[in-house]
């Protein structure tokens, strides 16, 4: 049951990958999926960052009841836990939700409506054409998409501490400066290019082999949000438990 469809998945990446015919086409559908993807999803990602970092000062704020423990600690643990895991994972959550769901309606209407058959019948490889600009796409931007929700999550914690008096500003920054490990800024790079991947390839496989009509493009893309998050989560454990 499960073999079969990733063998389907594996042969699409492959039609994909295949060698583009005329970069310049792919050039100008990169750069136009670049915007849809990165600049389409700054607004949610920004608003989610912070509170994500304001919500998170707040909670470890509440569970340091002991006076030994510095309040310092609250900036150390606001930086290590949104750089590790709450910026790359839940930002590629949410743009499982929007970008996938996009990505495998756009693609399963195509199928619907015939056009990918039209491409296949002019000669033209419709995986690539199709599928190869959203990955790159996504590849390139998600990860800028990240750091800007770490800069942002922080930022949130920082004011969210103040405004509240749960820690002052500078005991804040001081945890920011303190044992930070440079390795955990790389670990989330690495995670958020194989979320772009997971998103877009499982949402274009969703799209690709939709049959039916608008119900089915539908159901393609509930599936393709459902299993992208999986997916993700599923790399999320493998990444940490390789890297750390």
């Amino acid at each position: 049951m499960f073999f079969h469809p990733f063998g389907k998945y594996i042969l699409l990446l492959k039609a994909v990958f295949r060698k583009p015919e005329k970069w310049n086409i792919y050039r100008k559908e990169i750069f136009r999926e670049m915007d849809s993807i990165g600049v389409g999803s700054l607004g949610i990602i920004s608003i989610i960052s912070v509170f994500l970092g304001a919500v998170t000062t707040v909670q470890t704020a509440f569970q340091l009841v002991s006076d030994l423990v510095p309040k310092s600690v609250i900036g150390g643990i606001v930086r290590d836990s949104t750089i590790l895991e709450l910026s790359p994972t839940i930002s590629a959550i949410v743009l499982a939700g929007k970008v996938g769901s996009s990505v495998a309606s756009q693609i399963g209407t195509m199928r619907v409506t015939e056009q990918i058959d039209a491409l296949e019948i002019m000669g033209i490889n419709s995986p690539g054409y199709l599928i190869l600009p959203k990955i790159l796409g996504a590849v390139f931007t998600i990860p800028l998409l990240v750091i800007i929700s770490i800069s942002l999550s922080i930022l949130g914690g920082y004011l969210a501490g103040v405004a509240s008096g749960a820690v002052t500003a500078q005991d804040f920054i001081n945890g920011l400066n303190t044992g930070f490990i440079p390795f955990t800024f790389t670990v989330s790079m690495v995670k958020s290019i194989i979320f772009a991947f997971i998103i877009t390839s499982v949402s274009a496989y969703q799209g690709f082999y939709t049959n039916g009509g608008a119900l089915e493009v539908g159901q393609s893309s509930t599936k393709a949000v459902v299993i992208s998050c999986i997916a993700i989560l599923c790399a999320d454990y493998i990444v940490a438990q390789l890297l750390l």
